[in-house]
């Protein structure tokens, strides 16, 4: 196709698109488009992945669980497939940057377009973001790249009614689907998230959420999930996610005598600051409770929080990688000895996204980002870490088994197992 003809096809699909959607497909149609003029397909026994996660800022240490866990995927294959025909090349984007201190829509986009450029890339494991899979997905959706996610959690992103607008297709332009993720959905965190919260005692919570895609619309899910549950909302309200304190806050939410105060954000959205400053207003966390999702999942939450975070809890898309089992705990065990740590949450979750990847390549045996993407799609009875499952039509996998978590004595621990009915 040449650029003219790009160019119409852009004036096609643009009435389906934001504006900021077709400013990204038509900078990604166009790239791909140089690319076939110029003979571009990479070297005929080379192919790439990549992963573009925040490994600048508080995440790193998660995100660096997560890339030792592809790491190890590729290791384990020698990083070739079809018989040692075809070699796999990793390399690590940072989504992140130094000035934001976590992932950044300008280093997202840039991030995804230097995927399509690259003519040797054939997939992408990431983002850590749902916001930042958001600007992505379309970027190479244009390309035919195929995306898996370890971590992007919200809905909008693949399923129907669950979104805002026209999610999920806008972030698919050419209408094929080219996204996949390998944990459940916010739908179900948010759910299993206030069944617990109920379980636990709450009879009445105040929820606030950081603004961003992830952390509101899981607030929304766990709001309307509480109410059924029969627990009083006494409030839901978004916070700054930069402000250097928030005792104000803190100090009107303790006067309401809540039980439990639910945050849909993360750790890099300042829900260390939210718990040290709701423990200093007087809130123990004898007399209330404080739960987030698996964005606050992790060991930078406890070191932003320090003796605050002590009896913290958090709902997580899976079970801790110390309580895998069968092919799970074999992993575990390797992963502890090849990288001599224990592996935070989601690096089950990264060494799952590219063992898929791979599968897909080694069944296409060629660089052909299409068919590799519609390999990664059609991933089903997938014997991995987590377990035997699928992906969906939506690209969604089909575990459903979540966790719940708590700090004692300074390091998470697994309290129950908590599953979506």
């Amino acid at each position: 196709m040449n650029r003219p003809a790009v160019r119409a096809k852009i004036f096609e699909f643009a009435p389906k698109l934001t504006p900021i959607a077709i400013a990204l497909t038509a900078a990604a149609w166009l790239t791909a488009c140089d690319n076939l003029a110029t003979g571009g397909g990479g070297s005929g026994n080379t192919v790439k992945i990549v992963s573009s996660l925040p490994m600048t800022g508080s995440a790193l240490g998660q995100n660096q669980s997560i890339v030792n866990g592809i790491k190890q995927a590729l290791d384990e294959v020698n990083s070739t497939v079809c018989d040692g025909q075809l070699k796999i090349d990793y390399e690590i984007y940072d989504d992140a940057t130094a000035a934001a201190g976590k992932w950044e829509p300008a280093q997202v986009t840039a991030n995804a377009n230097k995927a399509v450029a690259d003519s040797s890339v054939v997939a992408v494991i990431g983002h850590f973001n749902s916001g930042a899979a958001k600007l992505s997905i379309p970027i190479l959706n244009a390309a035919n790249l195929v995306m898996v996610s370890p971590a992007n959690t919200y809905p909008g992103l693949t399923k129907p009614g669950l979104g805002e607008g026209k999610e999920p297709d806008v972030y698919y332009p050419n209408g094929k689907r080219n996204y996949a993720r390998v944990v459940p959905t916010d739908d179900i965190q948010g759910v299993v998230g206030a069944k617990w919260a109920k379980e636990l005692g709450a009879q009445k919570v105040y929820i606030l959420d950081d603004q961003e895609l992830y952390g509101k619309g899981l607030a929304d899910i766990f709001e309307a999930s509480a109410k059924t549950e029969g627990l009083e909302v006494l409030g839901h309200e978004g916070i700054d996610p930069k402000a250097s304190d928030y005792k104000a806050l803190m100090t009107k939410i303790k006067a309401l005598n809540p039980d439990l105060i639910y945050f849909g954000g993360t750790t890099q959205t300042n829900a260390g600051q939210l718990i040290k400053d709701m423990r200093n207003v007087g809130m123990t966390a004898d007399a209330v409770k404080f739960m987030g999702p698996d964005g606050i999942y992790e060991q930078a939450l406890i070191d932003a929080a320090g003796k605050d975070a002590e009896g913290v809890y958090a709902t997580f898309g899976g079970v801790p990688p110390a309580k895998l089992t069968g092919a799970g705990q074999q992993w575990y065990e390797s992963y502890k000895a090849k990288f001599n740590s224990e592996p935070e949450a989601y690096a089950a979750y990264g060494y799952e996204s590219a063992k898929v990847a791979i599968d897909a390549i080694g069944q296409v045996c060629q660089n052909d980002r299409d068919a590799i993407r519609a390999a990664v799609l059609n991933t089903k009875d997938f014997d991995g870490v987590l377990g035997n499952w699928s992906f969906d039509e939506n690209g969604d996998t089909t575990l459903k088994i979540m966790s719940g978590n708590v700090v004692k004595d300074g390091k998470w621990e697994f309290v129950t197992q908590l599953e979506a009915q």
